[in-house]
């Protein structure tokens, strides 16, 4: 009678025993894979541009990773382990602090919790691409980023135009080519930061401070457009480059005179003026009106002060003027194109004798004329004129004294024997 409930109680405790055994696998199963928690990506991994020749570093942060346990493809369990691989090659490049790759550009490194670095030394364009890093629980977990790879630019010098020479009306045709990545622009601008002046047409005339594109063309070029322009090269990433092409324009020599009389007292010293414009660059010197050129000595002190790319000023200064010293000099202006000249009188002023009004009246006009010819020094020459007969202002006020007053009286004895037939 009591063998019924024995055996009833036995076959309970085996059921629960079973029971147990299936829960103790199933919590097993469990705490076996994350000790109650999944791995899961502390942060996201982060996208990189780098610098062609920088190093790339990738930083993945695994949460829960520590003791977890997967199933092994031979069987039993092994620990969970952190991969990166090259996402668009699907080539394994590391395992957990094991590079995998023939790459010795390629390090992982691993601070023994649960962060892991992808190092990419001196990466080059060909390690652009997507990189992911995978955690091979089941089922896997990945996270991916994008290295992006960028390039300064560069000069194609082999491609790009150098130094230029043409003449004053003629075109010039400008090229710069430049790589890089992303694709540089290219800007033109005037070293000096003068304008650059577009021609469309036969009469429109634009000014730029600067113009984009590789081909810079400029037609009907004057002597003001000559200089150094600058092909810079930029595309965002440091540092933009630049190379600095000279245009030369060439044309026959142009002298200016700005006073072509000029006097003096005896024993004092007396400057004369001459302003010369030439591309190529002139040979200048000086000569008396009989031919003779004049060197530098005690009695001559020659200069030459450049203004600009293609004009200069002359200066001649004759020290204690004297009787001799008096008479033409010029100004003479050689290059290969041809040559020019400008011719000053130089005249002896007297000083004994008294002033009249007139003669201030005269006196104040060659003061005038002497601020507007400082207003000429001071400014930067910059004629499209290429005439070798420049327009001067007259200077047959600037006589001497003594001239006036027989001028003068003349003039009233003239007038006598006009009166004298008027009363007749």
């Amino acid at each position: 009678m009591r063998a019924a409930p024995t055996m009833q109680v036995q076959s309970r405790t085996r059921q629960i025993v079973r029971l147990t055994v299936v829960i103790a696998a199933i919590a097993f199963s469990c705490t076996s894979r994350v000790n109650g928690f999944e791995p899961d990506f502390l942060f996201p991994l982060e996208n990189v541009t780098i610098a062609q020749g920088r190093d790339a570093i990738f930083t993945c942060v695994v949460n829960n990773i520590g003791g977890n346990r997967v199933s092994a493809p031979e069987g039993g369990f092994t620990s969970a382990r952190v991969a990166w691989i090259k996402a668009d090659t699907k080539a394994i490049l590391a395992i957990h602090e094991h590079v995998i790759t023939n790459n010795e550009r390629l390090s992982v490194t691993h601070n023994d919790y649960n962060t892991w670095t992808l190092n990419v030394r001196t990466v080059r364009r060909e390690d652009r691409g997507t990189y992911m890093c995978q955690v091979n629980t089941d089922p896997m977990k990945s996270q991916s980023a994008f290295l992006e790879v960028v390039i300064p630019p560069d000069i194609v010098y082999e491609d790009t135009s150098g130094d230029m020479m043409i003449p004053e009306g003629g075109s010039a045709k400008l090229i710069c080519k430049a790589r890089g990545y992303p694709e540089p622009k290219i800007l033109w601008r005037r070293e000096d930061g003068g304008d650059i002046i577009v021609r469309t047409g036969t009469t429109v005339k634009t000014k730029m401070t600067s113009v984009e594109g590789e081909s810079l063309l400029l037609s009907k070029v004057t002597r003001s457009e000559m200089g150094a322009y600058l092909c810079i090269a930029a595309n965002g990433v440091p540092p933009s480059v630049s190379k600095r092409l000279m245009l030369h324009v060439h044309f026959h020599p142009l002298v200016q005179v700005p006073n072509q009389l000029v006097g003096a007292p005896q024993k004092t010293d007396i400057t004369l003026q001459c302003y010369v414009e030439a591309s190529p660059k002139s040979i200048n010197y000086w000569t008396r009106e009989s031919g003779e050129m004049i060197i530098s000595n005690d009695k001559y002190n020659m200069t030459e002060l450049t203004v600009s790319y293609y004009s200069a000023q002359m200066k001649l200064t004759i020290r204690k003027l004297k009787k001799s010293d008096l008479g033409g000099y010029k100004c003479i202006s050689k290059n290969s194109i041809g040559e020019a000249e400008g011719n000053i009188r130089v005249y002896e002023m007297d000083l004994s004798k008294p002033r009249t009004p007139s003669e201030d009246d005269d006196d104040n006009a060659i003061n005038k004329f002497d601020s507007e010819e400082d207003d000429y020094e001071n400014k930067n020459t910059g004629r499209n004129s290429s005439s070798n007969s420049p327009s001067l202002k007259d200077q047959s006020h600037r006589l001497p004294r003594s001239s006036s007053n027989i001028i003068r009286c003349i003039n009233s004895v003239m007038l006598i024997p006009i009166l004298m037939l008027m009363e007749y």
